[in-house]
């Protein structure tokens, strides 16, 4: 593997935002993750790379609260946030998105979005913003993300590349500080892939913080600051990109000729 340049940090790339320590989670003796520990700081893209099975997703779920861990810890903060519900690890300012995307097929792309704004759902919301200033937000994103043609098109009837960026505007509208994205920019033509860059690397210099599941190198390469190597589990390699994609041992596990 051979990193070339890579998105420059935001330069508030210090502060650790999510602490993760000596993390496990067991099914029936299978060990998807196992004694994983790793910071997420802020103002930076890290990146989770690894052959598949590799429990990139898995950590993900532990960290939203999706799977419940088996051992170890999640701090946000400084607090543990182990044990929470999804829906109130969202509302601490993590948001994330899946590979299925789990959209509402059957509401319009406007609705989509609309639906992350209500009172509850937005970090740090008691009261929710005003009516008017969610249509501003709303439109705001969709602008950015090129679905304002679409706003009130059913997400079931868009494009493949459209409903990507529908996933992408539902976190955008929240304003979340941490964003966990599963493989956002997979299957984009290369217009849209542009415009995903364009628009990561927009959110990150506005401070927004990155932690990114992809398999193509060359995204990679293009977008992190740092990255996690996992593989059975296990964290191999967490540092800069061009240490850890240069390392030969990791390159033969990612391309399956590992001895």
């Amino acid at each position: 593997m051979n990193a070339q340049a890579h998105m420059p940090a935001a330069g508030a790339g210090n502060e650790v935002l999510l602490e993760i320590r000596n993390l496990d989670k067991h099914f029936d003796g299978l060990k998807a993750v196992s004694d994983v520990s790793m910071d997420l700081r802020a103002g930076i893209v890290t990146t989770l790379v690894g052959p598949n099975g590799a429990g990139k997703t898995t950590l993900f779920n532990l960290i939203t609260g999706h799977l419940t861990r088996s051992g170890g810890s999640v701090r946000w903060l400084g607090r543990d946030i182990g044990g929470m519900k999804p829906y109130r690890v969202a509302r601490l300012g993590i948001a994330r998105t899946f590979q299925d995307l789990r959209l509402f097929g059957d509401m319009t792309v406007e609705e989509n979005v609309l639906t992350v704004m209500e009172p509850g759902a937005l970090p740090f919301s008691l009261s929710g913003p005003s009516t008017a200033e969610k249509r501003a937000r709303v439109a705001e994103v969709l602008e950015r993300t090129g679905l304002s043609a679409k706003a009130r098109t059913r997400a079931v009837d868009l494009a493949y590349a459209e409903r990507k960026f529908l996933s992408l505007a539902r976190i955008m509208a929240t304003r979340s500080r941490l964003w966990l994205l599963d493989e956002p920019a997979s299957g984009l033509d290369p217009n849209s892939y542009e415009l995903f860059l364009r628009l990561l690397r927009e959110e990150v210099a506005s401070g927004v913080t990155v932690c990114i599941i992809e398999h193509n190198l060359d995204i990679v390469v293009s977008i992190s600051d740092r990255i996690a190597f996992l593989d059975r589990g296990r964290l191999l390699a967490d540092g800069d990109p061009q240490t850890v994609l240069d390392d030969p041992d990791l390159a033969a596990i990612y391309f399956g000729d590992r001895t």
